[in-house]
């Protein structure tokens, strides 16, 4: 019996050292997704007004998910590279300072996941069986009796086995910002992000979170910008 190893996915986010665009094939992408494009077309930000008087912006501008080969060779790694600027604007009551938390980071999506499966398995089985035969005259008659001869057979079986989940979607924060001010904004630029363990096309796009923090009081606002898909 022969197994393949499933493999371990995970996600790793490392500095660029190269950008050669190599998207695997794959399967029939997302609805929604944006074909795969150096820049990611904007999306309007996350706009909300609050009980207590504050209207709160989140969003992203300046965006790029470029994908490049892998430095292994598996049909199951993905890699990007990407960058954008993460921005907020809180415009407070008369009076109020505005502080809180922006956190950056990016939403991965597989189609299927193969890693915690039992991957492709290859199994098979010989052996032999006794028996009796029979042997029958040609043409029939009383000169040419019915014999019982002994017989042995030798059935032999095989299968492959291919164990596959649905997708998982991985969320991987890079940066949280702890601000005060009215504009906190931060800026990622040519980080890699990695996985493995994916089988037909994988899925990414950026998101933020907003949280506005007062004495009496905590908003979170998301975005989500537009996916890319390989």
């Amino acid at each position: 019996m022969v197994s393949a190893t499933s493999v371990l996915c995970r996600v790793v986010i490392l500095a660029c050292v190269g950008c050669l665009v190599a998207p695997p094939a794959g399967a029939d992408p997302a609805p929604d997704a944006v074909p795969v494009a150096a820049e990611v077309p904007p999306k309007e930000p996350a706009t909300v007004r609050t009980p207590d008087g504050w209207t709160l912006t989140v969003g992203t501008r300046d965006e790029a998910q470029v994908p490049v080969a892998p430095l292994t060779t598996a049909i199951s790694s993905r890699e990007y590279v990407s960058s954008g600027t993460y921005f907020a604007e809180l415009i407070a009551p008369e009076g109020e300072a505005p502080a809180g938390v922006l956190e950056a980071g990016y939403q991965i999506g597989c189609g299927i996941d193969m890693s915690t499966a039992n991957g492709v398995t290859m199994s098979g089985s010989a052996g032999m069986v006794p028996g009796l035969g029979a042997m029958v005259p040609i043409p029939p008659g009383p000169a040419a009796p019915f014999q019982l001869l002994p017989a042995l057979a030798t059935p032999v079986t095989g299968v492959v086995t291919v164990g596959l989940k649905p997708g998982l979607v991985f969320i991987v924060p890079v940066h949280q910002k702890v601000f005060k001010g009215a504009h906190p904004w931060v800026m990622i630029s040519e980080f890699h992000v990695k996985i493995d363990g994916c089988v037909g096309q994988s899925f990414i796009r950026s998101y933020a979170v907003l949280t506005r923090e007062t004495e009496e009081s905590d908003v979170v606002l998301s975005y989500v910008g537009a996916t890319t898909t390989v």
